[in-house]
C-alpha cells in the first residue's frame, strides 16, 4: 500500500499543486468531511487516512465508520482538520482510493446478499487492477466475500491451458503429489463432467473448479464429488443466476466482476468551515 500511495500522489501532485500555491492562503486551516453521495459499502478508509498523512502530517483525520459499514446517501465517513491547502491537495487521491475500493465492496455485497443462507462462499479472483490487488481483495472482504489465492505463489491452480500444454493423467497425479508434499492446496479446472470424473479419481486434489458449466451439469458434478473434495463454480456468474448456482450444492462461487467491473461509489469531500 505504501508504494502505491506514493505513486498515486506523485502522479497527481507532480512538482506541486499550483492551484493551492496561488489561490489558498498559506496560514488558513479548515474543517472538512467526506460523505457518501449514494448507498453502498465502505472500504479503503485506512488507506484514505494514510494518504492525508503522507501529504501533510499536520492533517488530523477522524474515522467516523470502519470498512464494511453500510452507507446511506449523506452518511459521513471521515472528518478532517488541518491546513486547507494540504486537505485540497490530498482530496482527489483520497477519493480515488475510497471510491474505487468502496465500489468493489458494494459490488461484492450485492452478490453476497443473493446467496445468503446457502452456506456457499463467494470468492474473488486474480482479475484485479495491477498494483491494487491487496487493497481490492481487502475491499472484497469488507463486502462480505472471501479471498482466493493472492497470486501464483500461494496455491496451485491447474487450468485448461496447463492441460493443453501436454499434461496427461500420470503427470497430473505426480504433480498433485509433489504440490501436496510442498504443503500447497491444489485446485484443478474441469470444463466437462468427464473431467470431473477423471479428477475425482486423483488423490490429493482439494478443489475442482467447474468452469462455465450449466446448472444441470453443476448438479451432476455435485453428485460425483468425492469425500473431501470441494467444488467451485466459475465463469458466467451474474447477479441474475448466482442464487440458482449456489442452490446446486457447490461450495464456492468465484466472480471476476467483483474487482474487474465494479463501478466506483460516489463520495465527496466538503470544506465545512475554518478551524
Amino acid at each position: 500500500m505504501s508504494d502505491l500511495i506514493d505513486l498515486a500522489l506523485a502522479e497527481d501532485i507532480g512538482s506541486g499543486d499550483v492551484t493551492v500555491r496561488h489561490f489558498t492562503s498559506p496560514g488558513r486551516r479548515s474543517h472538512a468531511r467526506i460523505i457518501a453521495k449514494q448507498a453502498g459499502v465502505l472500504a479503503g478508509i485506512e488507506t484514505a487516512q494514510e494518504v492525508f498523512r503522507r501529504v501533510d502530517p499536520a492533517i488530523v483525520v477522524t474515522i467516523v465508520v470502519p470498512d464494511g459499514s453500510l452507507l446511506a446517501a449523506g452518511d459521513e465517513v471521515l472528518r478532517i482538520a488541518g491546513p486547507t491547502g494540504s486537505i485540497l491537495t490530498a482530496e482527489r487521491t483520497v477519493l480515488n482510493f475510497l471510491q474505487r475500493l468502496s465500489g468493489v465492496a458494494t459490488q461484492t455485497r450485492r452478490y453476497v446478499d443473493l446467496i445468503a443462507g446457502t452456506g456457499v462462499r463467494l470468492l474473488d479472483t486474480r482479475k484485479t487492477t495491477p498494483g491494487f490487488r491487496a487493497l481490492e481483495k481487502a475491499a472484497v472482504r469488507a463486502g462480505g466475500g472471501h479471498g482466493y489465492r493472492m497470486g501464483l505463489h500461494d496455491k496451485v491452480m491447474v487450468k485448461d491451458n496447463h492441460l493443453a500444454g501436454g499434461l496427461n493423467a500420470e503427470s497430473i497425479v505426480a504433480g498433485v503429489k509433489a504440490a501436496k508434499a510442498a504443503g500447497l492446496s491444489v485446485e484443478v479446472e474441469a470444463d466437462t463432467l468427464d473431467q470431473v470424473r477423471q479428477f475425482a479419481l486423483v488423490p490429493g486434489i482439494d478443489v475442482i473448479l467447474l468452469d462455465n458449466m450449466s446448472i444441470k451439469d453443476m448438479r451432476e458434478a455435485v453428485l460425483l464429488r468425492p469425500a473431501g473434495v470441494e467444488l467451485e463454480a466459475s465463469g458466467g456468474i451474474t447477479l441474475e443466476n448466482i442464487r440458482a448456482i449456489a442452490d446446486t450444492g457447490v461450495n464456492f462461487i468465484s466472480v471476476g466482476a467483483l474487482t474487474h467491473s465494479a463501478p466506483a461509489l460516489d463520495l465527496s469531500l466538503e470544506i465545512i468551515g475554518d478551524e
